[in-house]
């Protein structure tokens, strides 16, 4: 059997762990530059505040209800979603824990017997709410579809089924999945509910009778097949393990307003660039290419019916070396950011990807490029130790700037209680 533990209304209940007086208030919490809803408590849906909407849209439903809203602190639900993971590690076997997102994780329950899966879910619940003060609703099935099925329904009504639901024999399976619509089955998007009920199928009970040949033919394939199959019971997607080293690093940003001026977005691409290099060095590699975009501001068409992104520049290099220092990585994508660069020009985002990495222990040189000595090497671990213990870039190389007036708008942010010593909780 396997599970998946989610934590409700996370990003919320994050805000409302440091800030007790929160409970049973409406929250909610907005994206990036404070643009749309992407956390509501259970009180804030009741209020008929919906999911992604833009904040502005809302704003008259939120101040008339005295709904609290906050900026994102991704500082703060980073270190909590740490400890609800680390939390579950300790109480499972290991490799039992897969990470999905920043607030859900797959568990193998191979080693629990069906009929202490109720009771074992129960005191798991518990013990990560007591632990970490982050409740979680946990859904079980004999695979990873029929166990988001499940979680879908423990969150679907928490008083009556306590925030869990154990699908563990086929008479629940079938009653679980004629419950649930097709488009809220994991891996189902949009286009695909919409294509499957012309075909009459309307949840997830319809679609489970269907043949796997059937699958193939309207559900992309093999993914449909394994879709079909975890449906029917089978297990299709084993557990997967934490990949170490990424392959690919990217930094991007929204600008907190319009931005036109060259020195503005150079100080923007340089901060990105020495933060993409950080996580670099972290994970002990060294980058061969270099990725730079620009997202321009959409022009305002009056007859446009939906919404337009804007047009993006990119452009991409290979260094002459592979490298992870901070000044050789700026240098490139400064370099590859000002080819990019039109004045006159109306910029929202922009962003770095690192890629093409090598093992930092194996760099291959060039016969025509003098190689990196090593004390840059320990100037750049100096620097990120220092900026590791005292926060906030304490060191920073000039070209990121000082002011950053461009910076992302956070205007409602709540206090980084657990990763910064000036912003602790007091307690009187």
């Amino acid at each position: 059997m396997q599970a998946i533990v989610d934590c409700n209304s996370f990003y919320c209940s994050c805000e409302r762990l440091f800030q007790p007086q929160l409970q049973n208030l409406p929250v909610v919490v907005l994206s990036n530059n404070d643009g749309c809803i992407v956390s509501r408590s259970d009180e804030a849906k009741q209020l008929g505040i919906a999911m992604a909407v833009p904040y502005f849209q809302a704003k008259d439903l939120i101040e008339k209800n005295k709904v609290h809203a906050f900026s994102s602190n991704y500082h703060l639900y980073g270190d909590i979603s740490w400890r609800v993971m680390e939390t579950m590690r300790l109480l499972l076997p290991p490799g039992s824990v897969e990470v999905y997102s920043v607030d859900e994780a797959f568990l193998d329950l191979k080693h629990i017997p069906a009929d202490q899966l109720q009771n074992f879910c129960t005191d798991l619940k518990n013990k990560i709410e007591t632990w970490t003060g982050i409740s979680v609703s946990i859904g079980v099935g004999p695979n990873k579809v029929l166990s988001k099925v499940a979680n879908r329904l423990a969150k679907k009504n928490k008083i009556k089924t306590g925030c869990i639901v154990v699908l563990n024999d086929t008479k629940k399976i079938q009653a679980a999945l004629q419950q649930t619509p097709i488009e809220d089955i994991w891996g189902i998007g949009f286009s695909y509910s919409e294509k499957l009920k012309t075909y009459g199928v309307h949840t997830a009970y319809t679609l489970s009778i269907k043949d796997l040949s059937w699958g193939k033919r309207f559900l992309g394939g093999i993914t449909g097949i394994r879709l079909l199959r975890e449906l029917k019971g089978a297990q299709s997607h084993s557990m997967q393990a934490p990949r170490i080293e990424k392959k690919m690093i990217a930094t991007t940003r929204m600008f907190g307003r319009e931005v036109s001026d060259w020195q503005e977005i150079e100080e923007a691409l340089a901060t990105y660039a020495t933060r993409a290099a950080e996580k670099l060095r972290r994970q002990h590699s060294a980058a061969a290419g270099v990725t730079v975009f620009l997202l321009k501001k959409a022009p305002i068409l009056m007859e446009a019916s939906h919404y337009h992104r804007g047009r993006q520049a990119s452009g991409y290099t290979v260094l002459d070396n592979p490298t992870q220092l901070s000044p050789d990585i700026i240098k490139a994508v400064v370099a590859l950011g000002k080819s990019l660069f039109e004045p006159g020009e109306i910029y929202k985002k922009a962003g770095v990807i690192l890629s093409d990495f090598v093992p930092d222990n194996a760099l291959q040189t060039n016969l025509f490029v003098a190689p990196a000595d090593a004390k840059r090497k320990k100037l750049m671990h100096v620097i990120d130790n220092m900026n590791a213990a005292y926060r906030n870039d304490i060191l920073k190389f000039g070209t990121s700037g000082t002011q950053k007036n461009w910076k992302m708008r956070s205007e409602r942010r709540s206090k980084r209680y657990t990763t910064r010593w000036q912003e602790l909780c007091l307690v009187r």
